[in-house]
């Protein structure tokens, strides 16, 4: 990062960026200590406090909270260096209930994520609460009031919006119109091993609660991939319209400066995946806005895409923007490339403490998760009741 890079990084959205977390703890006092506990130690938390949480050393892990004792016991395997002793529960209310518990991060299936919210703001926590915010969109006045009600700290996960090059475009490329009318934009991603896997029917662990993992969803028999795979069936996530589109046209609309979309249409299937699975396993939709469209294309199959990105397309000229930098390549003259080095996590992590510790303006807040949740559920809606879906259709 070049000395430029780091001064916008720094003055626009994070101040450490450069800083590792031995050379931070140098700056940070005793009264910016955040004691946190997490709701959810699963694939995502792992990946988040690993290089997130656990890495800001004003950030102490308390408790710790799932509904699956392997999972917890993996967890604190994995990040033995970084706990110390914390609380372990199964029911997320007793954490709640702990008023030496100020602070949650939760990241478990998206059909319990604003129940947890509500209540955890309820008892007085701030949430860093991951995406999609809503599993579906009749959730979002509970959320809202409760949110309202409270006055705590809630950062939605979009860790884009912590990205200085995203910042760094929007301002300099989108918003000075070097690209000329923006009228598509095309966000790709695809192959995700994890949510394609064979798996074979296994008897319920001792340690699993199935209840509390179901919570507010239609009881039914365990089943294990219901479990292990839960992004694949409907009642506990939306697959791909959730989990990679939130992100993408969260960028696009963020970068557009324009979160109104008017309507969406999305196709897409099992073409591959067999068994119950009920989200599509191959997914294309269109949100159309009043200037521009954006086309998301997206599957869990083993379709290489070496630059997962959102394709500005203007007519004098596109932006590639990947998580890990960009391409602008003007109709005339020289590309400009920008690399981004630091972890999203890293900076959107620090950034929710340094709102707790510091007042400082949160980059995902409830608007932004909300203005990302809508195009998703309007796409989600146009592919279960197969027919284009107006903003005004959402109820």
């Amino acid at each position: 990062m070049n000395r430029r890079e780091f001064l916008y990084t720094g003055t626009a959205l994070t101040a450490t960026a450069g800083m590792t977390a031995k050379s931070y703890a140098a700056v940070a006092g005793a009264n910016d200590r955040v004691n946190l506990g997490v709701i959810g130690t699963g694939r995502r938390a792992t990946v988040v406090c690993g290089a997130g949480f656990t890495q800001d050393p004003r950030v102490q892990i308390v408790a710790l909270c799932d509904v699956y004792g392997k999972q917890l016991a993996d967890f604190q395997s994995k990040f033995k260096s970084h706990l110390s002793n914390p609380a372990i529960f199964v029911d997320y209310h007793d954490m709640l209930a702990r008023k030496d518990i100020d602070n949650v991060f939760i990241a478990i299936p998206d059909h319990l994520h604003v129940q947890v919210a509500c209540d955890a703001m309820h008892a007085g926590k701030n949430i860093y609460l991951e995406k999609p915010t809503l599993h579906r969109w009749h959730e979002r006045e509970a959320l809202i009031k409760a949110h309202a009600d409270s006055g705590e700290v809630l950062q939605c996960g979009m860790q884009q919006r912590s990205g200085s090059h995203y910042l760094k475009a929007k301002d300099e490329i989108i918003g000075t119109g070097v690209l000329g009318d923006v009228v598509m934009v095309r966000a790709t991603w695809s192959n995700f091993p994890w949510q394609r896997r064979v798996i074979p029917a296994e008897p319920k662990p001792a340690d699993l609660r199935w209840d509390l993992f179901l919570g507010s969803a239609p009881k039914v028999p365990y089943e294990y991939s219901r479990y292990s795979s839960w992004r694949s069936y409907h009642d506990y996530g939306n697959g791909l319209l959730a989990d990679i589109l939130t992100h993408w046209v969260d960028v696009a609309q963020w970068l557009m400066n324009d979160d109104q979309p008017m309507k969406a249409s999305a196709l897409g299937g099992d073409y591959v995946l067999n068994g119950d699975l009920t989200n599509p396993d191959t997914v294309s939709a269109i949100i159309q806005y009043k200037k521009w469209n954006l086309s998301f294309e997206s599957s869990v199959l083993s379709i290489k895409d070496p630059r997962p990105a959102v394709l500005f397309q203007g007519t004098k000229g596109n932006l590639s923007i990947t998580r890990g930098g960009y391409v602008m390549t003007p109709n005339e003259g020289d590309p400009v490339t920008v690399d981004y080095k630091a972890e999203l996590e890293v900076a959107h992590t620090k950034n929710f403490v340094d709102a707790i510790v510091r007042g400082a303006k949160l980059n995902a807040p409830l608007a932004a998760g909300l203005s990302a949740t809508r195009p998703v559920e309007m796409a989600l809606r146009s592919y279960w009741d197969k027919k284009t879906i107006a903003s005004g259709d959402l109820t």
